[in-house]
């Protein structure tokens, strides 16, 4: 009774530590497999929380580089044109327009209509200049100024038009070479426009079009969309014609996810107006790849770190076997045992993140010149990871060594 008591008094852990025990662990043999698995796990986690943090300030750097209007970027979509498919039909149907619309970073897709008839404009005798005329047709909500007098009704002799601004900025240009006046954004609505409608051979309707306002986000000569639905059918006899341009609503026209969907989907945007997301995008592959890589060391850490548990322990068998003879639980030793690397993990992740901070602190002074966006402080999310990282650590490691205790 008196052995079974000691026994018994043995499996608890009141007054015990791992120094009880240490005498029979072989610890300190393998010593390069241990010092390597703390570097390469210091490495790893290092990398890892440098790439958390270089994703994040990209994020925060070029989340304001396009600037929105009215809250959201529109931007002008075409199919790829190229030497395969030239010949075909390239303009979106109506399914292409509904996929577009269906996407969760486009908030609303429009197709603008074209003139399917000849259309031409000349501004009688105060320009003597005239010249054929594409007219296109959009939502209203599309539109970046639309003023109250845009509207049409049949029988309406007046078009109000809505020209772009970069038009205007062209004719500025090459008008003084032709003679002709330069025009400003206020003077050109009080320019009279005679529009004529040419329709089968013989059928040709003259109009009176006025300028009402310029557009700086579509390039394009704008009428009212009933007028257009209604001329392209009397002129042209066309109904519900495919559009071969479309403007997409989103909240951010450097979205990485928008512009691998219009890659993926061959359309083309205006490069110009979404530099920032390639830019972005190609940054964020980079450090996302980096990422991986820090994940890969980790992992190889971690199994070298194995190996020397695995060494360990066989090398401490019989006497892990006299211990647990002795009255010791395997879930006392494991949870023991294990608490000798905690205090490792810890200094190994609290490395990290100061020198990660360091690196932040380097990063927003020196090469962003103290950039008032970016914080010098490291994001919590990377504090998040790193306690992730030293928690997950701890349990692998108690993991391991529980597995390896119940196998002997």
């Amino acid at each position: 009774m008196t052995s079974n008591k000691k026994i018994i008094e043995l499996t608890k852990d009141d007054g015990l530590s791992f120094k009880n025990i240490a005498p029979f662990l072989k610890v300190g043999q393998n010593k390069s497999s241990r010092i390597f698995s703390y570097i390469g796990l210091g490495i790893g986690m290092l990398l890892l929380l440098c790439a958390v943090q270089m994703y994040i300030n990209i994020n925060q750097l070029m989340k304001d580089k396009n600037p929105h209007k009215n809250g959201y970027d529109f931007l002008s979509v075409t199919k790829t044109i190229t030497n395969q498919n030239m010949g075909s039909d390239n303009r979106f149907t109506d399914a292409d327009v509904q996929d577009l619309k269906l996407q969760p970073f486009i908030k609303d897709a429009a197709a603008l209509t074209s003139n399917q008839f000849r259309a031409k404009a000349s501004a009688g005798d105060i320009i003597p200049f005239s010249t054929d005329l594409f007219l296109e047709s959009l939502k209203d909500n599309f539109i970046d100024t639309v003023p109250p007098s845009f509207k049409w009704q049949p029988g309406q002799q007046d078009v109000p038009i809505i020209f772009s601004a970069d038009f205007l900025e062209m004719y500025n240009v090459f008008s003084p070479a032709q003679g002709l006046p330069q025009l400003s954004e206020s003077s050109i609505g009080a320019v009279n426009i005679e529009l004529e409608c040419y329709g089968a051979p013989g059928i040709k309707q003259e109009f009176r079009g006025h300028i009402v306002a310029v557009s700086d986000r579509i390039n394009s000569v704008l009428v009212p969309e009933n007028f257009l639905l209604w001329a392209n059918k009397t002129f042209g006899n066309a109904q519900d014609v495919p559009a071969a341009r479309i403007y997409i609503k989103t909240m951010d026209a450097n979205n990485t996810a928008l512009l691998n969907y219009l890659q993926q989907k061959n359309y083309h945007v205006n490069k110009d107006k979404t530099k920032f997301g390639r830019v972005k995008q190609i940054l964020q592959a980079i450090v996302t790849g980096l990422g991986g890589f820090a994940v890969l060391v980790i992992l190889l850490a971690i199994m070298l770190f194995s190996f020397y548990l695995q060494l360990m322990i066989a090398r401490s068998k019989d006497n892990l076997q006299l211990l647990l003879t002795l009255g010791y639980s395997p879930k006392w030793l494991s949870k023991t045992v294990a608490k000798k690397w905690i205090p490792v993990y810890a200094i190994i992740i609290i490395s990290a993140l100061a020198i990660t901070q360091l690196f932040q602190y380097i990063f927003q002074h020196n090469f962003m010149g103290a950039a008032e966006q970016l914080s010098p402080w490291i994001h919590v999310i990377v504090m998040a990871l790193a306690t992730i990282l030293f928690l997950l650590s701890v349990f692998i490691n108690h993991h391991l060594i529980k597995k390896l205790l119940n196998n002997l």
